[in-house]
């Protein structure tokens, strides 16, 4: 598969050219091993499509039920990528001021009040600079020299309007400030925007990004995540946990639980001290994996731990 994708990759080289700082892994197995140095286990989907952003430059969205670890996917890149990663964390009402830049107005003030003798062009000149401009994570993912790693979290939760402000960004990587003219980034960042699919997304914004979906991992997968991110668990309990999360989830619950709720599960059954499974110890810790009461009275009342 990883051969396949480098030449395909060399084919099509000069249909897509990409900027060199973009290219962050020489591989898909450089991804695959590289994020498993930061804790992060990814599938043969997710490391090919992680290779393919990089390698293209394109955004990659990433859309898939919470605690899956969309978010914790850009946070292992900017760690193996030695970048910095910059958030900006979407929710309704957020808008250009927090999105993009705004001016510093109480700043601005302090200038028009203090240069009382200069004409207003002068004084317009000087308050609409580098010095009065507020830059939020979209303009300061794109300006510097050094590697950034943009992570848009939660896209679906801001409004559509939003999505407008993101367009320019992600087809090319400039800002156009009024005062200030068209800020060009000279170093790309490598781009993540992630969804709960709560609302869809426009075409326009998904044209120009690349698509990647992760949902709950195969129990040998996650096998090896509980293993990880939970040291001094056995095997026998790991595999015990990893059955009941997944006969929770074939279950018509309000939220089932996710890896983030296998993990922590795993957890507090090691704190607690259990080297098994039984029905008690099942009983008393679902709130660990389930959210809701009436998912945890209807989990209680069909979960059937001999069958698991």
């Amino acid at each position: 598969m990883t051969a396949w994708v480098n030449k395909r990759l060399d084919m099509c080289w000069f249909r897509f050219p990409a900027p060199p700082e973009a290219r962050l892994f020489t591989s898909v197995d450089d991804v695959s091993a590289r994020l498993a140095e930061t804790g992060y286990l990814a599938s043969p989907a997710v490391a090919t499509t992680v290779f393919l952003a990089d390698r293209l430059g394109k955004p990659l969205l990433v859309e898939g039920p919470a605690g899956v670890g969309k978010t914790e996917l850009a946070k292992a890149v900017a760690q193996v990528a030695g970048a910095r990663l910059v958030r900006l964390q979407c929710y309704e009402g957020v808008d250009e001021s927090r999105a993009l830049y705004e001016w510093n107005h109480a700043k601005q003030l302090l200038r028009i009040t203090a240069g009382r003798d200069e004409t207003w062009d002068e004084t317009r000149t000087d308050i609409f600079s580098e010095e009065f401009l507020l830059a939020r994570p979209l303009l300061t993912a794109i300006r510097g020299d050094d590697p950034k790693v943009l992570l848009i979290d939660e896209t679906d939760k801001a409004d559509v309007e939003v999505e407008g402000l993101l367009l320019e960004v992600l087809s090319d990587f400039q800002v156009t400030v009024p005062e200030l003219g068209t800020i060009t980034a000279t170093r790309r960042p490598f781009v993540v925007l992630t969804s709960n699919a709560s609302r869809e997304l426009s075409e326009a914004l998904r044209r120009r990004c690349l698509f990647l979906h992760i949902g709950f991992p195969e129990e040998e997968l996650e096998r090896r995540i509980v293993r990880l991110k939970v040291p001094g668990i056995d095997a026998a309990l790991t595999e015990s946990v990893v059955r009941v999360v997944g006969a929770l989830r074939a279950m018509d619950l309000r939220k089932v639980p996710s890896v983030a709720e296998t993990v922590d599960w795993a957890r507090t059954l090691l704190a607690l001290g259990a080297d098994r499974l039984d029905e008690s110890v099942v009983r008393d810790t679902l709130g660990v994996l389930l959210k809701h009461q009436d998912d945890v009275l209807k989990a209680g009342a069909k979960l059937d731990l001999d069958a698991v």
